[in-house]
């Protein structure tokens, strides 16, 4: 318990919207609360520990301005939290939070920095190398950060060897301690996120969220789940769990995936109503719509209580069983975001997204029937894809004209088996984290067997412009949402990105 007036705990999310997103950031792109930021307040706070955050993204904080902040807060440890939007959006943070970490470093020099996150925990030795931080996490981060507090508070340099899941410097050497384990009782140790130490009032929907005509403020997102049973080889989700569950003796090829209670998750949802007035929430697991009980239940618990809420879940095609999506709809989840990768089973099948043709077309309809807008997401440039497989892809999108949709390029994030193969076939991999963004000037995905990535990243630029500007698409949207929508899709496709390796 700490006893000692000084903070123990400043947990710092830096701003890196224009460096991932360029001109998309500005208006269009979320700002979304830092989840996981959220959550190791929480689960710090119940260790006795004090804490306080500085939400550089969403305060529009530059990284000096963060520096200055920690230095008048002078806490015990800085944690840098790296992780994005989404789970496989934590590398593209890496330029940001490691210069956030340099400009604490300048500003107070005596601070203890660490960083935890999904890249981090990837690449622990090499992050501990490269950046301006005197500790990183080789896990989740949740039993290191009061670990790590609780070593520093009793000035034993020794006691570092007892903070579990730390990397840290040791004279010239670099030294690991034994992991974690995976915090198993979600209920019980991270029951909430700190809400109030957000600055609440800041955090907005993305654009297509709202269409219709709904106010993109207030804004909130959180988890039901941690974790994903599938096994797709461009997903990094599992990176910082795979040393806790090698700790915990789960059979290597088998992904943990934990529960918070429907109790647990609607608490979060009255506080979020009742307490800021949020009405459109995220809910950011990697795969809420999976286990029918888990799923139905938090839908009844929202259903009694009439909130009008305007939620976002993610889902696979063959996740969405027979019942789920009237329950689904009564509680107020408004889109499905479905992972369709590609149009060719082959493509699919070479990077474990195995399902069913048929299956597409079939639950899009059924999704759609029941009133729920569909977020369609595909992946160009997956290692089996030519540009006749690729057209094929854009194809089914244009065929399927779902409410929405996001083309990605393929990327090896660091953590995926997808990184593991590109080092080993010497795949060119970004020079800079940042190139591991979808949006940024230096994105560089991945080749194909078929083509160099400068190709790749030229038909998905393409085909967003394709898609959007289609006749058929805005049309439905202005059937569906009306004209205005229709003209806000209109400007959102007059931003073009710039891009360093599209000729």
């Amino acid at each position: 318990m700490s006893r000692n007036p000084r903070l123990d705990l400043v947990l710092v999310n830096p701003s890196s919207r224009a460096g991932v997103y360029q001109s998309l950031g500005t208006s269009l792109a979320a700002i979304e609360p830092p989840v996981w930021l959220a959550m190791m307040a929480t689960f710090t706070l119940r260790k006795g520990f004090s804490v306080q955050v500085i939400d550089g993204e969403a305060e529009g904080l530059t990284h000096a301005e963060v520096a200055v902040r920690v230095a008048e807060l002078d806490p015990v440890l800085v944690t840098i939290v790296v992780y994005g939007h989404q789970p496989s959006a934590s590398t593209q943070n890496m330029p940001a939070c490691g210069a956030v970490a340099a400009a604490i470093k300048r500003e107070s020099p005596q601070a203890r920095v660490l960083m935890v996150g999904g890249h981090v925990a990837a690449l622990a030795e090499r992050t501990l190398r490269e950046e301006q931080a005197d500790f990183v996490s080789g896990d989740e981060g949740l039993y290191t950060i009061p670990d790590l507090l609780q070593a520093l508070r009793s000035g034993d340099a020794g006691d570092l060897r007892k903070v579990r899941g730390l990397w840290f410097r040791d004279g010239g050497a670099i030294r690991s301690n034994a992991p974690a384990p995976l915090l198993r009782d979600l209920d019980g140790e991270m029951p909430a996120l700190a809400w109030d130490l957000l600055p609440m009032g800041r955090y907005r929907a993305h654009n297509w969220h709202t269409l219709g005509g709904l106010e993109r403020q207030p804004y909130a997102a959180l988890y039901t789940t941690l974790g994903c049973p599938y096994h797709c080889s461009f997903c990094c989700i599992q990176a910082p769990f795979k040393a806790g569950e090698k700790q915990a003796g789960i059979r290597e090829g088998v992904n943990s995936y934990r529960y918070w209670s429907p109790a647990a998750v609607v608490a979060q949802i009255d506080i979020l109503v009742q307490r800021y007035g949020v009405r459109n929430i995220k809910i950011a697991d990697e795969m809420f719509v999976l286990n029918p009980k888990h799923v139905l239940d938090i839908c009844e618990l929202i259903t009694e209580r009439g909130y009008d809420l305007n939620i976002w879940a993610y889902a696979r095609v063959d996740t969405v069983r027979e019942g789920m999506l009237d329950s689904l709809r009564r509680a107020g989840f408004r889109w499905l975001a479905f992972g369709i990768e590609a149009a060719s089973e082959r493509v699919r099948d070479n990077v474990q997204k195995g399902f069913d043709q048929e299956a597409i077309s079939r639950t899009i309809t059924r999704v759609r029937e029941a009133g729920i807008n569909v977020i369609s997401n595909y992946i160009f440039g997956l290692p089996e894809d030519d540009l006749e497989t690729m057209q094929a892809t854009l194809d089914l999108a244009l065929e399927l004209n779902c409410e929405f949709a996001n083309f990605y390029t393929t990327m090896a994030y660091p953590g995926s088996p997808l990184y593991a193969r590109a080092l080993q076939e010497g795949w060119p991999l970004p020079e800079r984290w940042s190139g591991y963004s979808q949006h940024a000037v230096d994105t560089l995905p991945l080749p194909t067997r078929h083509l160099p990535a400068s190709e790749v990243l030229r038909f998905r630029d393409q085909a967003f412009q394709a898609y959007f500007s289609s006749a058929a698409y805005l049309a439905m949207i202005s059937s569906r949402f009306g004209p205005q929508a229709a003209r806000q899709i209109r400007e959102m496709t007059s931003h073009r990105v710039e891009r360093r390796f599209v000729r």
